[in-house]
């Protein structure tokens, strides 16, 4: 393994794909497909890529992943037009390079709270959600996932910051869908739906910054170009992660929604 060292360090302390030729600055590409996230030293085909600038020299460096605690994964070589890529998406002509695991920033607590998330609870308000998720073509699992990890299902939840319902909308996000009673159920996960459509739309189906925007706002996540370094948020998001599994298992395979027309949805 020692003649990928330089890589090796590069992945493990910084989450950046080192390249054959040294630079003060390095770019990388952050990757998303079907909900999932991979770092490349070109953007993936089938995936939507964003390219990201890393110095060499910065005292910090961002977290490229968008998750808290420890990542673990590996790093794949392949040939890409002519050229040597590397990443950590395992794609057609891939070779294996190595498996690395990336220890959780220091003082940063790791999946907080994921101890008590508890299991799936699919008969919780199952009309409801069931009809939410096929009027705005968003997964039920993942509706279902941010429901349980928002309020725990509670209709009459307030949170110390005034969310409120099932869903735990601010009363402003309540007021643009039109909810009249934000603890009604039905009208707290139809608002709760169209709002994670708007944010999947906006992240291009990017699931772990479509979390970070619906705990921290979406002005947080533009002004940190990620994931906000809120002990809350991070957790939030690892949290809303193994509901989001353990809902897809509960549920079963998915089937497909079929959404409303565009012109009888609701931004």
């Amino acid at each position: 393994m020692s003649r990928f060292q330089p890589m090796v360090i590069a992945v493990l302390a910084a989450l950046v794909l080192s390249v054959a030729t040294p630079a003060q600055a390095r770019k990388v590409y952050r990757c998303v497909r079907d909900g999932t996230v991979s770092l490349s030293t070109a953007p993936e085909p089938g995936s939507r890529c964003k390219a990201r600038e890393i110095d060499d020299n910065a005292a910090t460096l961002p977290n490229l992943w968008g998750r808290s605690g420890a990542v673990s994964g590996t790093l794949y070589q392949r040939e890409q037009d002519g050229k040597i890529v590397y990443g950590t998406r395992k794609l057609p002509g891939s070779v294996k390079v190595l498996a690395f695991t990336v220890p959780a920033p220091p003082g940063e607590p790791a999946h907080v709270g994921l101890g008590e998330v508890g299991p799936a609870q699919i008969d919780r308000y199952p009309k409801q959600f069931r009809a939410a998720a096929r009027a705005t073509g968003v997964d039920e699992a993942w509706l279902r996932a941010i429901a349980h990890a928002e309020s725990g299902f509670d209709a009459n939840a307030v949170s110390s910051k005034g969310a409120q319902g099932v869903m735990q909308l601010m009363p402003a996000t309540s007021r643009e869908y039109g909810v009249v009673d934000p603890f009604s159920s039905a009208q707290s996960i139809d608002a709760g739906a169209r709002h994670l459509r708007v944010l999947t739309r906006r992240y291009h189906d990017d699931l772990t910054l479509v979390a970070a925007a619906y705990n921290a706002g979406i002005g947080a996540v533009t002004r940190y170009g990620g994931v906000p370094p809120y002990a809350e948020t991070q957790a939030y998001v690892a949290k809303v992660q193994v509901l989001h599994e353990r809902y897809r298992t509960a549920l079963g395979p998915k089937k497909p929604i079929a959404a409303r027309p565009a012109s009888a949805a609701v931004p």
